[in-house]
């Protein structure tokens, strides 16, 4: 099962069970487990893996626990904190993870109530839990920008370095597209005031500011129709296939342009994508390695090069293959039948990457 089916699996559970849950142990076993085992990958019956009720003792405070802790090589890597299904989650839940936070290597913290997931990292100063997320996931109206962030938490692709990395502009973004969703359905008297005095030639007086907030309120609500109107008219027509068979020359675009606009990267390529970078990362720093799609393979690159082609993902057909180079720079397609079957390939890999370092 692909990554985004097991998302939509667990929230049709939810849908179909969420009434029955009356307790926060209950939601634990009933969706928090599931989304560790089944959508992260780990092991939830491995202590090794997963700790339930981890103790960490802090100063004078001792025996406390938090819900769950998920470990790599024995260290630390993520804590969950679990609420009951249907409460609301805020920074007032956090307390044991902001306790916890500084005291183990943990990174990533999370606080859930089974159906809403809230990501924390330690952006605003190291070791302590920022107040705000970097990333909030909903499984009952899940983000598709969301998708590809979450990947990066799997056993499978586990990065810290790429997950703090995009950290920063995830936070910033996710409030951002808040605000503008909250001005675009309630504008502000300061957003009603910047829009009035771009269209408006006239003194903006209290009349003014109270005639151009419901027509801001209006106008924001006919272009968000036009843009899905928009949008529906190009897949009926059509047009994608349209743009293939354009000469580029009418109209303006180059062949490569057009190349690129046909190209979509499926959210099992980059799974496969993080699974090499967890692999190669041991020999060469994860921000080397670069993911490029085209329409026949996804390929993974060292340094965005061309000339240093680490593997290419066929994923395009019924059978899957991974395409492993030697020192020649020669590829071997290998049939794989499932994503993890990549980690097969890890010692070619490694050297791959090793003929271009010692080169």
């Amino acid at each position: 099962m692909e990554f985004i089916e097991r998302l939509n699996s667990l929230a049709a559970k939810i849908r179909q069970q969420s009434a029955a849950i009356q307790t926060e142990e209950a939601t634990k076993n009933a969706f928090v487990m599931p989304f560790i085992n089944t959508v992260l990958g780990y092991d939830v019956f491995d202590p090794t893996e997963v700790t339930p009720e981890y103790v960490c003792d802090i100063g004078t405070k001792k025996g406390e626990k938090i819900d769950y802790a998920i470990l790599k090589n024995g260290e630390v890597q993520i804590l969950i904190e679990c609420k009951k299904i249907g409460e609301s989650l805020n920074i007032n839940h956090a307390s044991q993870l902001f306790r916890y936070f500084h005291v183990t290597n943990a990174r990533i913290s999370i606080l859930t109530n089974g159906q809403v997931y809230k990501f924390f990292t330690d952006l605003d100063a190291p070791n302590k839990m920022d107040e705000k997320p970097f990333l909030e996931l909903d499984l009952l109206d899940i983000d598709e920008y969301v998708v590809p962030e979450l990947l990066k938490l799997t056993k499978s692709a586990f990065d810290v370095e790429s997950i703090i990395n995009a950290a920063g502009e995830l936070k910033y973004v996710s409030q951002i597209k808040k605000v503008i969703a909250t001005q675009l359905s309630v504008p502000d008297e300061d957003f009603v005031k910047l829009i009035a005095s771009r269209v408006y030639d006239g003194i903006i007086t209290q009349k003014v500011r109270d005639q151009f907030s419901e027509l801001t309120r209006k106008a924001a609500a006919q272009f968000l129709n036009d843009q899905v109107n928009e949008r529906l008219k190009s897949a009926m027509s059509g047009s994608a296939s349209a743009i293939s068979t354009v000469p580029a020359h009418e109209e303006n675009i180059s062949p490569e342009k057009i190349e690129d606009d046909k190209v979509v990267t499926t959210i099992e390529e980059m799974e496969g994508f993080h699974i090499v970078k967890a692999i190669v990362r041991s020999a060469v720093e994860a921000k080397r390695i670069v993911q490029r799609d085209t329409q026949s393979y996804c390929g993974v690159l060292l340094d965005d090069n061309n000339r240093k082609p680490i593997c290419r993902l066929h994923f395009n057909r019924s059978q899957k293959y991974i395409g492993i180079f030697d020192k020649e720079k020669n590829e071997t397609r290998h049939p794989i039948e499932a994503l993890d079957d990549i980690y097969n390939f890890s010692d070619q890999l490694r050297d791959t990457v090793g003929f271009y370092l010692n080169s």
